[in-house]
């Protein structure tokens, strides 16, 4: 639940007659009072309803009485107004629930103390499933004020003992909840309502954060994160001091306007905490692009900076689960800036899909604690390297395995802390990676099938798989991707690799007991690895003298001679 307490105002019929009216965009509906300080109180009602300006003056009058019997020593701000709002995901609560949270809320926050017969005088407004209104008037009955000091402070505290109480999603509050809270802002209802109008899918401001943060992920240096953004379409403004230093820097919308025709302005810090100069110099300072070794030979291939980046994100769950709190953050803060890098590298019809998950992300890790970018280098050196190494779609598809992973350890790491807005989010963000896996992974696989290896290497590999792998065997070999682990077994095979060891190798990098295909992520793994340094002379004779040893062993050991792949597949690959 959240509390909003509104700025005092001194104008009561204001309040009342914004909360009984139809709404800006109708979305007043039933409105009524589920609780007051006195139970015979008229009830104005829907906005339409006969009789309703008669009550709404009846009641503002009743409101306001001790206001005019203090005359000059009622405060300026004699309006007391707060909302409170549940979750997205709570069960919808009925009025006597509603009543009973807002007597309690005026208790704790010493409006209408429970028991005081001269506490101020108040209502409880609903006109929608999901929050009240809870309007009062700061005169007492003796006509002093009301002692509601620090009242935002004692009204979180007691929800936090309501969410407990009603079942209710709770909300972390406090220092820790400082640590959680996502970097960016969650847009206010004028902002919806601004996009709703203009027909669009997001507002202002997350349309300019989105931008700058995937003006970001591919930025070398700050001129070149602010180039990006003027290429993206955005007006740029940047402030310096009298030396001459950046001291900050504004965005804005085109078109976007106020009453007098100029734009509406952003700073970074006001689209999200992790956005404004300072941090952003931070993260520039931290990026550097994967190089080769000083030592390496001439002429030696760059490491691929996508399988780089595949194996830095499949360490991340181990982070989440055993790291400190700093060194977990900037895990996820890097791969928040992966996720949008992601669009521009991917196929047309996968961007959509793909900057849904990393809006979604943003919000399921990103944080306003501080991280230290240096903790992820790896990751972030090779974001910086998949600038300038074009993506095929297995490269993109082994990304997203391991994204996917990623984002399902966020999820695990969010429920144990009952950060449930955090869960949502990671599950958003999941079922979009999911979607764009799905379409670009089976393109893969299927290319890696035509390129299948005989019969009699594929049953090698059939003999391979069950000594190393013979929990997971009989798994495998009926799954979709086998064809194509039997391709990415030959191809290691053809640069000097030995399969057993490849594959065993694959296997212990994390368990495959979550995998919804083992062999689609066997077949990600295996390619990577081919890339490493194939072994010389002396380990392959090595390697052959350990394979020679293994088919001696297996003989008469009872495994199948031959493999037939069903004649059909209904399995979903992951």
């Amino acid at each position: 639940m959240i509390a909003n307490i509104v700025k005092p105002g001194s104008n009561t019929y204001g309040v009342l007659a914004y909360l009984f009216d139809k709404g800006r965009s109708n979305e007043h509906t039933n409105q009524h009072i589920v609780a007051s300080w006195d139970d015979f109180i008229p009830d104005p009602g829907p906005w339409d309803s006969p009789g309703h300006e008669q009550r709404l003056d009846q009641l503002t009058k009743a409101l306001d009485l001790r206001v005019k019997q203090a005359g000059d020593k009622a405060p300026d701000g004699h309006v007391w107004h707060c909302s409170v709002r549940a979750a997205p995901q709570d069960r919808a609560l009925n009025d006597a629930e509603w009543a009973t949270i807002a007597r309690r809320i005026l208790h704790a926050t010493g409006i209408a103390p429970e028991g005081d017969p001269d506490g101020c005088r108040w209502v409880a407004v609903r006109h929608a499933d999901d929050h009240i209104h809870i309007v009062a008037t700061k005169v007492r009955g003796d006509l002093r004020p009301p002692r509601n000091w620090n009242d935002y402070h004692h009204a979180m505290t007691e929800l936090t003992a309501i969410e407990k109480d009603f079942g209710l999603t709770q909300v972390p509050r406090g220092p820790e909840a400082a640590a959680d809270t996502p970097a960016a802002k969650r847009p206010t209802r004028a902002e919806q309502e601004k996009a709703k109008r203009q027909g669009s899918g997001m507002t202002t401001r997350e349309w300019l954060r989105h931008t700058a943060r995937a003006a970001l992920s591919h930025a070398q240096d700050l001129d070149d994160f602010f180039n990006l953004l003027a290429d993206a379409g955005l007006q740029v403004e940047t402030r310096t001091l009298p030396s001459g230093d950046l001291a900050g820097y504004k965005v804005a919308l085109p078109g976007d306007t106020n009453s007098e025709g100029e734009p509406l302005w952003y700073s970074g810090s006001k689209l999200a905490t992790d956005l404004s100069l300072p941090q952003i110099r931070q993260r520039l300072a931290a990026t550097e692009a994967p190089a080769a070794p000083a030592d390496s030979p001439a002429g030696q291939r760059r490491p691929n900076a996508w399988h780089q980046a595949t194996a830095a994100a499949e360490r991340i769950p181990h982070h989440l689960d055993h790291a400190d709190e700093d060194i977990a953050q900037a895990h996820l803060t890097v791969f928040g800036e992966v996720l949008y890098a992601l669009p521009a590298h991917a196929p047309a019809h996968l961007k959509a899909e793909l900057q849904r998950a990393a809006l979604a992300f943003e919000h399921a890790a990103h944080s306003r604690a501080q991280v230290d970018h240096q903790h992820a280098r790896a990751l972030r050196g090779a974001l910086k390297g998949m600038l300038y190494q074009p993506a095929d779609h297995t490269a993109l598809a082994m990304l997203l395995d391991a994204a996917i992973l990623v984002v399902l350890a966020t999820q695990r790491r969010s429920t144990l802390r009952h950060h449930d807005r955090q869960v949502a989010a990671a599950r958003q963000s999941l079922i979009h990676l999911q979607a764009a896996y799905d379409q670009i992974a089976p393109i893969s696989l299927a290319a890696l099938a035509r390129h299948r290896p005989t019969d009699g290497t594929v049953h090698q590999h059939v003999r391979t798989l069950h000594e190393v792998l013979p929990a997971h065997a009989e798994q495998i070999l009926t799954e979709n991707a086998w064809p194509a682990l039997t391709t990415a077994l030959a191809a290691a095979e053809a640069v000097g690799h030995d399969p057993a060891t490849v594959l065993q190798q694959a296997a212990q990098q994390r368990p495959l007991d979550d995998a919804k295909s083992i062999s689609e992520v066997l077949v990600w793994r295996i390619q990577r690895l081919s890339e490493r340094h194939t072994p010389g002379p002396s380990a392959r004779a090595a390697q052959a003298r350990s394979a020679r040893a293994r088919a001696a062993s297996q003989t008469g050991a009872g495994i199948p001679k031959a493999y037939t792949p069903p004649s059909s597949r209904t399995d979903r690959s992951r």
